[in-house]
C-alpha cells in the first residue's frame, strides 16, 4: 500500500474500493477501467481514491495483490526443493487462471505506461521476489543449498522461465515442466 495522506483509512471503505477495482479488472481490463468507474462501484468518490492512491494503476494493483494474496501462502515444509516446487506450482496454477491472466495484460500495459511498470514491479514482482528470496535463503541456511549462492540468480532461474512461457511462447506450464525445471536447477545449487 502506499505511504498515508490525511486522515487513516477506513477498512471497510478500502475494501469495497479494493474489490471494485478486482472486479473492474476481472470484468473489462485494464484499459477499461477509470478511477471514475471504481468510485462508482465502490460508492465513494473519486477523490477519497486520490487520497489514498495516486493513480488508477496503484489503486488496481492494491486490489489485485489484495485477492492474490490470499491464494498464494508461503509454504514452509522445511525443505526448500519442497517449498519451491509448491511456490512455483502455486503461482503458475494462478497465473494461467483468468484471474491470473490479468497480470499478463497490466504488464502489457506496463510496456507503454512507465507509472503502471512502477506500480506492477512495487506491488505484485518485489513482493513475490521476497517471498521466493525468503525460501530460497532458508535452505541455505539449513544447508540444503550452497552457502555462496547468489540467492536473486536463483530467483531468476526459476520464475523467469515461467514468466517467459507466460508472455512470449505461450507453451504450457504445468507439473511436469515444474518437475523439469526444479531438477534442472537444483542438480547445480544444492550443497555438496
Amino acid at each position: 500500500m502506499t505511504a498515508k495522506r490525511g486522515r487513516p483509512r477506513n477498512m471497510e471503505t478500502q475494501n469495497a474500493i479494493l474489490a471494485a477495482a478486482y472486479e473492474l479488472l476481472l470484468e473489462h481490463g485494464f484499459a477499461a477501467i477509470t478511477v471514475e468507474k471504481i468510485a462508482e462501484r465502490a460508492q465513494v468518490s473519486k477523490a477519497t481514491i486520490y487520497k489514498w492512491w495516486p493513480n488508477k494503476g496503484a489503486v488496481i494493483m492494491d486490489g489485485y495483490m489484495s485477492a492474490m494474496t490470499a491464494r498464494l501462502p508461503v509454504p514452509d515444509t522445511g525443505s526448500v526443493f519442497e517449498d519451491v516446487r509448491i511456490h512455483a506450482s502455486n503461482m503458475i496454477q494462478f497465473l494461467t487462471s483468468l484471474d491470473g491472466k490479468a497480470i499478463t495484460e497490466i504488464i502489457g500495459e506496463g510496456q507503454s505506461d512507465p507509472g503502471l511498470a512502477v506500480e506492477y514491479r512495487t506491488r505484485y514482482i518485489q513482493p513475490r521476489r521476497r517471498e521466493a528470496w525468503g525460501i530460497i535463503e532458508k535452505g541455505v541456511t539449513r544447508g540444503e543449498l550452497k552457502s555462496d549462492l547468489d540467492i536473486g540468480l536463483c530467483i531468476d532461474l526459476v520464475y523467469g522461465p515461467v514468466f517467459y512461457r507466460m508472455l512470449v511462447t505461450g507453451e504450457p506450464m504445468d507439473s511436469e515442466f515444474v518437475e523439469r525445471l526444479l531438477n534442472s536447477l537444483f542438480a547445480g545449487i544444492k550443497s555438496t
